[in-house]
């Protein structure tokens, strides 16, 4: 084992730069190294964290940046210059040999105080285009990690390694399908949609699946079965979404959310999801076929490039919410789940298209730093 040591990584503010920053801080604890995380001040961050008693964290006070000439500017430069100082005094007593950045303006001023107390630091970038904050923090950092090796056009003459996009370790391992199917109450043997839209822009998913539903109900496959539905909507419709399903007597099973993803995945023949980096890290981890509806107003239309990333790798169809019509959207379900040749080679595809062990592979560049 390694001679333990103290390392710093920034990630909060949105579970996809939260999520992933966790599991590299699970593998370092692994390697038996200390992890001080420096997340934000949004719940989302705390009810993430309550379940890591093992990790340090600091709040700092950064948020998004406005346009220039955005009344909200002079706070927005408050915030970082209190975030900055804090991580420089936080540096001085807890001595990190390294600061990984996991994306977003929280990940700005730590990045900026590591470089100018001389402390190796590094940024991950997991969409496949990069937003304006890490376009900037990727100055002050010694490499920039790669969820997708097409982002590197995002940071020109900076030095670049492709490293996938760090999966939780407690999503937990693939299940047989009839064992994960029936932790739903859904039949073990019956094709099986997973539909998730997320906390964030989950409307229009759900929406166009209360549409496309009457175009389901008389779904069989080619052995006569009919379809069941794992519908996760987000923070509303679960209950328009269960009484849906219901008068168009497809099985389902609905809720805001589920907290064992492993189950969900493990269940599902195809998927239905946005495009966050996050969201396709684990459709990866789990090998699925999926069709892609992008949040349409995503920054940097990040998850349309995300999302062109698997369709072009053969992992995914992509979908524009705008243009999606509910009768050829169900009609492109019913194809992809009776044809089980293409399904297995969109499957092998979203297996490969990123890289196996990100966590690992991060960690390893930390550590590497570190000697």
């Amino acid at each position: 084992m390694a001679v333990p040591k103290q390392f710093v990584i920034a990630c909060g503010g949105t579970g996809g730069h939260l999520f992933p920053g966790l599991a590299v801080a699970e593998e370092l604890h692994q390697r038996g190294h200390e992890v001080l995380l420096l997340v934000s001040e949004k719940e989302i961050d705390a009810v993430a964290l309550r379940e890591h008693a093992q990790f340090r964290r600091e709040k700092l006070p950064s948020i998004g940046m406005p346009a220039v000439l955005s009344p909200a500017f002079p706070r927005f430069l408050k915030r970082s210059w209190d975030s900055f100082s804090t991580c420089r005094k936080l540096y001085s007593r807890y001595r990190p040999v390294a600061v990984l950045g996991m994306g977003g303006f929280t990940s700005a001023a730590p990045l900026l105080a590591a470089r100018t107390a001389g402390i190796p630091c590094f940024l991950h970038e997991s969409n496949a285009i990069a937003g304006r904050a890490n376009r900037l923090a990727a100055r002050w950092a010694d490499r920039v990690l790669l969820g997708i090796e097409r982002c590197e056009a995002s940071f020109p003459g900076r030095a670049c390694s492709v490293t996938g996009t760090p999966v939780r370790r407690d999503l937990g391992a693939p299940l047989p399908k009839g064992e994960a199917r029936a932790a739903f109450g859904l039949d073990p043997d019956r094709p099986t949609l997973l539909v998730m839209g997320g906390s964030q822009g989950a409307a229009g998913i759900n929406q166009l699946l209360f549409r496309a539903a009457p175009h389901l109900r008389d779904f069989r496959d080619a052995e006569g079965r009919p379809l069941q539905v794992i519908h996760l909507t987000g923070d509303r419709d679960d209950n328009l979404a269960a009484i849906n399903y219901q008068r168009e007597e497809i099985p389902a099973y609905v809720a805001a959310f589920h907290h064992r993803m492993a189950e969900a995945y493990s269940a599902a023949d195809l998927v239905v999801s946005r495009a966050g980096a996050a969201s396709l890290g684990e459709i990866s981890q789990f090998g699925l076929p999926s069709l892609l509806i992008p949040f349409p107003f995503a920054a940097e239309r990040h998850q349309h490039r995300n999302a062109e990333a698997f369709r072009d790798a053969g992992a995914a169809e992509m979908i524009e919410e705008k243009e999606a019509d509910p009768a050829a959207f169900a009609l492109l379900i019913k194809n992809l789940l009776e044809d089980g040749r293409r399904r297995e080679r969109m499957a092998a595809a979203a297996a490969s298209v990123l890289p196996r062990g990100a966590a690992a592979l991060v960690a390893d560049v930390l550590e590497g730093a570190a000697r």
